[in-house]
């Protein structure tokens, strides 16, 4: 009887963290190339349940083997396995910045943290003071070849993450160029910009830092460029928005909480029988 409880309560416990994954997904809906989270369980092993009255142990030279009917399995419980992250394609939206940029399929843009390199699906960044293109946390976007530097107005990326700049307005470092007086006659290719991706299952294993950074781990392995085959399309003017569906995550959160209520009867079932047992049953 008290093993219901036990099970009701790891039930509840696992709910608890479907409702955290869930609410962390909706609070996060808007945020640029964020990837849902959800939650893992595993039960806990099953027993196999035999007839009581059937004395069905039958005893040979060499040992015994239990021949009682089977009547059935009795789970045990569940327990919190683990938080799954999604990787999905978020839908492109149209921005038309050119500092903005998104990636179509798998791969992950280099960014130079204080802590050391990190990952992201977030393209919205900007135009530094000193002419290098930054995260709105004001770090670097790498290159293959080390931070990207531009100049506004004058450069151009193609889908393969080539960094074209006009070399007509390229040498002087205070002349403003305009897009419409930029012909592109006369470019340059600035770097390449550096997308990464991990071997196997390595996306699995990265680890989120805040709310759109990755960092590898021992588990994932070493980031690695991608090649020409595997290297997603860079879409200049575009931001990717989150993979979440915020109606499928209220749905969710509805049956997240009918389940919860169903453990919370199960718990309150069992108190109650167990109080009869111990302070009716015993007066008999």
């Amino acid at each position: 009887m008290v093993r219901g409880i036990y099970t009701g309560a790891s039930g509840m416990q696992a709910q608890q963290h479907r409702m955290d994954a869930l609410a962390n997904n909706l609070a996060n809906v808007d945020v640029t190339g964020y990837k849902k989270d959800t939650s893992i369980q595993k039960a806990f092993p099953e027993m196999l349940m035999r007839r009581f009255n059937d004395d069905g142990v039958h005893r040979f030279p060499i040992g015994s083997v239990d021949v009682a009917p089977v009547v059935g399995k009795l789970g045990t419980g569940v327990e919190y396995n683990e938080s799954f992250t999604v990787f999905t394609q978020g839908a492109l939206k149209q921005t038309e910045n050119p500092f903005d940029l998104a990636l179509e399929s798998e791969g992950f843009f280099s960014i130079q943290t204080n802590e050391g390199e990190r990952y992201t699906r977030n393209g919205s960044f900007i135009l530094g003071k000193e002419g290098y293109l930054l995260t709105k946390e004001g770090y670097h976007v790498l290159g293959e070849n080390g931070p990207i530097q531009i100049k506004a107005n004058n450069f151009t990326i193609d889908e393969e993450g080539n960094v074209w700049q006009n070399l007509d307005f390229a040498d002087d470092p205070n002349r403003l160029v305009t897009m419409d007086e930029n012909t592109w006659e006369n470019t340059e290719l600035v770097d390449k910009l550096k997308i990464v991706g991990f071997d196997g299952q390595g996306d699995r294993f990265i680890k989120k830092q805040g709310t759109s950074l990755w960092t590898d781990t021992t588990e994932s392995g070493p980031a690695a460029i991608l090649n020409d085959s595997g290297r997603p399309k860079v879409r200049q003017g575009f931001l990717e928005g989150s993979n979440v569906n915020p109606v499928r995550e209220m749905v969710e959160m509805i049956e997240v909480n009918r389940a919860y209520e169903a453990n919370q009867k199960v718990i309150s079932t069992h108190d109650s029988l167990l109080d009869k047992l111990i302070n009716n049953a015993a007066r008999f």
